[in-house]
């Protein structure tokens, strides 16, 4: 016999695993910004105020998704607030100083399964484009030509840095002072940002 409740069900223990793997397949698939928290809801057959409920926003959902080990919410304003001029260096100490700290553990576990997981690949994809280059870049209010190229040079200073001081532990990489590693990769990323590119630039 029925009990006459009809639509959607309410929370679970099991919901806040079900919006996360509907998630996962959403950001994926069509990418943050077209994935709506309605279309989310929709595949973890919840109510879409179930996902707010449990996560707030779409922003925090994505960190959720990927158990990012930082909020870029709370760490861009810090590197970004003070202009354009030195962005590299800091933008370097704050990433060292996460991956150096409680959350660099999650970093390193977040990375090895992009490395080896197409889904995760794509989701860390989105991650750095959607919440941290492009946030970046917008904040920085200036204009920055060929702003997507000098973004994915960013991004692949800093991966590779990751890669090589706290996944692969090469040395003497592993044991520089943070302040060393500042010196010498903010510079690059500066220069990545505004420095000239080539006439082949994409």
């Amino acid at each position: 016999m029925s009990n006459g409740r009809t639509g959607r069900r309410k929370g679970n223990p099991d919901t806040r695993a079900q919006i996360l793997d509907a998630a996962r397949d959403a950001f994926a698939e069509v990418g943050f910004d077209r994935a709506t928290i309605r279309e989310i809801a929709r595949r973890a057959d919840v109510d879409p105020a179930l996902v707010h409920h449990y996560f707030g926003s779409k922003d925090k959902l994505l960190l959720a998704t990927i158990d990012a080990p930082f909020d870029p919410g709370k760490v861009l304003p810090g590197i970004i607030g003070p202009g354009l001029d030195g962005v590299g260096e800091r933008l370097v100490r704050a990433f060292v100083g996460v991956w150096d700290g409680p959350a660099g553990a999650r970093g390193s576990v977040l990375l090895r399964s992009a490395l080896s997981h197409p889904l995760m690949l794509r989701l860390l994809r989105e991650f750095l484009i959607s919440r941290i280059l492009r946030v970046a870049v917008r904040e920085l209010g200036v204009e920055i030509d060929h702003a997507p190229f000098r973004g994915s040079l960013v991004a692949s200073q800093l991966l590779g840095l990751a890669l090589t001081r706290y996944i692969l532990k090469v040395e003497p990489m592993v044991d520089a002072p943070p302040e060393a590693v500042v010196a010498m990769v903010g510079p690059t990323i500066q220069r990545y940002i505004e420095g000239p590119l080539p006439d082949s630039a994409p």
